[in-house]
Formats: structure tokens, sequence, C-alpha cells
């Protein structure tokens, strides 16, 4: 008897096969590098405006796609059907879902798998208002109702209908994603016992946080609503994941942080192929005039673009041989790709040059640094491949880099040898950058990256001065970080105004009214 072939459902969301590059040209290259096996893709979109757009070719050994769609028709059709009432247990379940408690998916998985349960009927049903109307009554009181009880059932519909999907049966469920795409796998799991694998390029539950606290079109509490419910779907993939991996160990610990066992977590990092990035052709005669900036990446709002376009457009003014190449797709977003291409005629800067999709390795032996401002990334498989066609970075750094990671790994916190030579490194570097800085050793902090120093700087100093004032002026160009932390102060009674600015990028500082009594809306800016 011939051995039948090992079939592996891939679970992904909003990219394989629609988008291309990041995770989905990872998931391309692993499908074709296991040709024996036999795949299918379970692919999370938003509608059925979708369907079927792929950008990939499909490999051979990827003999299906099924789509999920988190908008759809039983939604569409506001006639109820008939009443339906829960079950004692599934009442309670259900209750402690949107309460925020521990709740047994398994019943929530079998209740929507019964061949007469509408989304609609249950949404617009009495169980569901009564559930949300004591969540209502006991947490959010202050809300008006109404908005409270429509955007509970906007909140849950998109989860419904992922419940609601028939999962094809596979021998291995891997989830390139927790969020929805694991709720998929999980359910995969509860009803054909297969194994379950979560690998996160990025963490799912910080990406769609960072999105939350940006977006414009969630406010107040519902932001935070948003936010828990994407944690507690994340949280149920760790915990019924065989195996979890993460890219680097700053990640790892950010999953535990969200709830998954340190016993599940393998990091496997990413790996690119260094011979197809190497000898690339570098700059012509003409071109060495010019200081070449590149960025490859998918014009879309979490890759930050308008952030590295300010950027450039102030480096520009001080370099003006600079020339920046944004390398990538324009139409996943295309409502925020012409905001881009407004900003650049907006500053008036030159030399900045989307090319679309390309071939990198046509641009990337030209460059002299690659640039990078996601708000959220994993291991960007952009910046390792700018790192093995040589571009850009001293060698002296690396160098020390290296052999400080080798040597010098351990918790510096810790009272073990190992954990006291890694503290006597780091108090002999702070005493160094004290010196430089003209400070004492003790008031060098240590951040875990600019975000973070930005928030602590900045709440810092404003609790600090707050008896000479609580108004604060800043500009439309600040990063995420800054606004988020100054959205914060507002709700300490810190007064934020934003400054507009001239044609040409510079704060217009006489055109200014200040009003004390204005709270401002930072979405306007992003």
């Amino acid at each position: 008897m011939m051995n039948k072939k090992m079939r592996v459902c891939i679970v992904a969301e909003g990219c394989y096969p629609y988008v291309i590059g990041g995770v989905s040209g990872w998931i391309n290259s692993m499908i074709r590098s296991f040709p024996n096996i036999e795949f299918i893709v379970l692919a999370v979109v938003a509608n059925r405006s979708l369907r079927g757009q792929f950008q990939y070719e499909l490999p051979e050994n990827l003999t299906e796609v099924y789509e999920v769609y988190l908008e759809d028709q039983d939604w569409i059709d506001k006639k109820r059907k008939s009443q339906y009432y829960l079950s004692k247990e599934e009442y309670n379940e259900m209750r402690n879902l949107v309460m925020n408690r521990k709740a047994d998916w398994n019943v929530l998985f079998e209740l929507f798998r019964k061949p007469f349960f509408s989304i609609n009927d249950f949404l617009m049903g009495d169980d569901f208002f009564y559930i949300v109307r004591e969540c209502y009554d006991r947490k959010y009181a202050n809300s008006i109702f109404s908005d409270f009880l429509w955007t509970m059932r906007s909140i849950y519909l998109p989860l419904c209908f992922v419940m609601k999907t028939d999962v094809p049966k596979a021998d291995l469920y891997h989830c390139v994603a927790t969020g929805y795409a694991g709720v998929l796998g999980s359910m995969a799991q509860h009803f054909h016992g297969s194994g379950l694998l979560i690998s996160e390029h990025g963490i799912y539950t910080r990406e769609r946080e960072e999105e939350l606290i940006k977006a414009d079109w969630v406010h107040g509490i519902y932001k935070n609503i948003w936010i828990e419910q994407f944690k507690k779907m994340s949280l149920m993939a760790y915990e019924r994941a065989d195996i979890v991996t993460s890219l680097y160990q700053r990640a790892r610990d950010l999953q535990i942080e969200l709830g998954c066992p340190k016993d599940k977590i393998r990091i496997t990092p990413n790996g690119i192929d260094v011979d197809r990035l190497a000898n690339l052709p570098g700059k012509s005669e003409e071109e060495k005039k010019w200081i070449y900036a590149g960025a490859v990446l998918r014009v879309t709002p979490i890759k930050d673009v308008k952030t590295m376009i300010q950027s450039f457009a102030f480096a520009k003014q001080k370099v003006p041989e600079l020339k920046l190449w944004i390398m990538g797709p324009t139409d996943e977003d295309e409502k925020y790709a012409r905001e881009c291409f407004e900003l650049v005629d907006m500053l008036g800067v030159k030399d900045v040059e989307f090319t679309g999709r390309v071939d990198v390795r046509d641009y990337l032996g030209k460059m002299d640094f690659t640039l990078l401002t996601s708000i959220s990334e994993g291991q960007p498989l952009t910046i390792l491949e700018s790192y093995a066609a040589h571009c850009p970075v001293e060698k002296e750094v690396l160098d020390v880099y290296y052999q400080a990671s080798l040597k010098y790994f351990a918790n510096p916190n810790a009272s073990h040898t190992l954990g006291l030579q890694a503290k006597e490194v780091i108090d002999q570097t702070t005493k160094h950058i004290a010196e430089q800085l003209h400070v004492l050793p003790e008031e060098i902090i240590y951040t875990s990256g600019a975000s973070e120093a930005n928030n602590l700087a900045i709440k810092g100093i404003l609790e600090r001065y707050k008896h000479r004032g609580k108004h604060v002026l800043i500009s439309p160009l600040e990063h995420n970080s800054i606004l988020s932390s100054l959205t914060k102060m507002q709700e300490n009674g810190f007064i934020v105004e934003m400054i507009p600015l001239k044609e040409d990028g510079q704060v217009n500082v006489e055109k200014n009214e200040i009003n004390d009594s204005r709270r401002y809306d930072f979405s306007k800016c992003l």
C-alpha cells in the first residue's frame, strides 16, 4: 500500500495569497520547499470582493484555497428567521467570553456548528442582548447603551463568521498568526484532533493594539474592548497550540506576557538565501554622486510610510544629494498610498520614487543604506536581505555586536557569574556614555526602544513640571509613540495643542491660535 501524503493546512489572515512579500513570501517559499507534502490554505479575508484575487502563482502541491470572510451575507439579511435560545451552558460560556472571563471555547465551537444556528438571529436575539446589557451595567454604564450594543455586535460579528466556518480536514494545522487564524486552527484541532502549530512573525495582538490606538473608526472605550477581543482570541490559541514559534527572544517574552506557556515556545529565526544576494551590481559613475536610501515594504499604514517621507524631507534639506526609493506594492491600501503621494507633493520634496513591485536585486547593490519605519515588525526579511547585500552596516559594529552576543548573554540582574559579568560590561558602557554626555551614570536609563524612551521622557517631564502649566504644543510630524503618550496625559488634565505647518513643512508658530479648552483628536494627523 502506498503511503498517503501528509496534508498540512496553512491558516493565514490578510496575507497569502492576496499580498506580495513579507509573511506571504515566507508561506510561498515554505510550501515550495516541501514538494512531497500536500498543502491547503485557509485564508481569512475581509469580504467577498477579494475572492480569488491571488497575487501568487500557486505551487503544484497547494491543492486548495478555502476563503473565510469576516463580512458576509448572513449579517446583511436582517430579517429574523426565528428566535434561538441558548442552553444554560452555552449562555454561561458566551457570557464568560463577553465579560472577559475564562470561557470554554469547545462549547462555543459546538454551538456554532449546529446547522440551524443563525448568526443574525443570535446577534439580534434576546440572549446576546441580555449578556451585553449585563456587561454594560457592570463596566460601561456611563456610555450610550444603543451605541454600546451595536458596537458589541460589530465586534463579535467577524468572530461569529469564523466560528461558523466548516474547517477542512488536515493532518496538521499551521497558523501564521493568532487572532482569527488562531481561532480557526483551534476549531480544527477540536473537531479533527490534529496537531496545531502557531508561527508568529510579528506579535499579532500587539500589532492590532497599535493599529487600534491610531484608528479613527473607533473611539474611547471601544478601542480597549476591541483590544481585549484580540487578546482573548490569541490566549485561547496559545493555550491550545502544541508548539508556538517566534523569531527572537523579545518576541518570545511578549508571547509569555500575553499568556503563552513558556514550554511551548521555540525560537526559529528567519533565514534568507545569501547566495541570491551576492555580487549585486553597484553604482555607475553617474550614480556615485547620489546617496541612495531604500525601503522595501508594502505601502500600508502599519509600515508608517508617512513618517519615512517626513524624515526624508527633513534630511533632504540638510543633504541635497539624498534620493529615496520606496520599493513595493501600492495597491493593498490605495487610500493610504494616495495620502503618501500627496504628502510628498505637499512637502515639495524631490527625489522620492515609488517604484511599485520590483526585483530588489536591481536596487540593493546601489543602496548606501536601507530603512524601515514600521509600527510593528517581527524580524523583517527586507533588513536581513539588506545585510546580506552588504547594505549597509559597518563591519566594526557587527564585530562588536557579534562578540558581545556570544559572551554576554545572561541577565545582568541575576546573581550568578554570567549575570555579574554582563552587569560589569553594562556598567562600564554606562560610565563611558555618561562621560560623553557629561552626566552621572545613574542618570542613564536604558529602554527597549525609542517608543518606550519617548513615553518615559514625555510623561516624566510633564509630571515633573506640571506646576508650571499643563499646556503642551506639538507639530503634526510627531511619531505615534509621542501621540499615544500625550493622549494619556490629556486624560490627566493636560491640554495638547497641534501647531499647523507651513507649505514647506516648517512649524507655523506665527499663525497659531492657542485654545486652552481644546482636547486634540490625534487620529486627524495619522
